[in-house]
């Protein structure tokens, strides 16, 4: 009989476990995030790109807990600011700022900026604990709105204006928000691959063999 199989979300947050849980719910697959595990040291976000983030995360959180694990990098890149936060798009205003204080401050940094545009760009890492992993990566093009504006969502959405849809990412529903968004357009992709992706899962696991039972050896 096949296990059930178990996936790792290698994050606290919340809302990316929310929205990843809603977009694979038709799979039988278990769905876990760090949340559902003891204290586990963090890992350094020290790549220059999201690529190298998203499977540095994967590969050791994999690693780690013997198990394969899912993880994404994404971020805020904006024209004006030269491609910033970019990937220190979550500690752009400094380690332990709220959301609201890291969007404040890219608000005051577009202040006299007159090229609004901007981009949420997603690599997703898919690793098992070899070192094993697959890639899949989208983007999605809007503008900084001048001020915030919505309730929903999470990060910077309620400053990301998506010009199609004529509001922010913040005034959407997550439905609507996992159709056209970076981490939906990617995981949308993923979803589609995801039969292949359970398989090429569980080619690639490592055998741990099972030990019935020790002999004392002094019998």
């Amino acid at each position: 009989m096949t296990l059930p199989l178990t996936l790792v979300l290698a994050t606290r947050n919340p809302g990316k476990t929310t929205e990843i849980r809603e977009l694979l719910a038709d799979f039988p697959i278990t769905i876990q995030s760090l949340a559902d595990f003891g204290p586990i040291p963090a890992i350094e976000e020290d790549g220059a790109t999201f690529d190298e983030n998203a499977y540095k995360k994967a590969s050791e959180t994999a690693k780690l807990l013997g198990m394969p694990a899912m993880a994404d990098d994404s971020g805020i890149i904006v024209e004006a600011l030269g491609g910033l936060p970019g990937v220190h798009s979550a500690r752009y205003a400094g380690k332990d700022a709220t959301d609201v204080q890291r969007y404040q401050k890219l608000l005051e940094a577009m202040q006299h900026q007159t090229d609004r545009r901007a981009a949420f760009e997603c690599v997703i890492s898919i690793a098992v604990p070899t070192g094993a992993a697959l890639t899949y990566e989208a983007r999605c093009e809007g503008l900084i709105a001048a001020q915030p504006s919505g309730e929903n969502g999470f990060g910077y959405d309620p400053i990301f204006y998506y010009p199609p849809l004529q509001k922010t990412f913040a005034e959407i529903s997550m439905h609507e928000k996992n159709r056209v968004s970076h981490r939906g357009k990617a995981l949308n992709e993923l979803k589609q691959e995801f039969n292949k992706v359970m398989l090429w899962i569980r080619q690639h696991m490592p055998v741990y063999e099972k030990l019935t039972g020790l002999q004392n050896p002094h019998d």
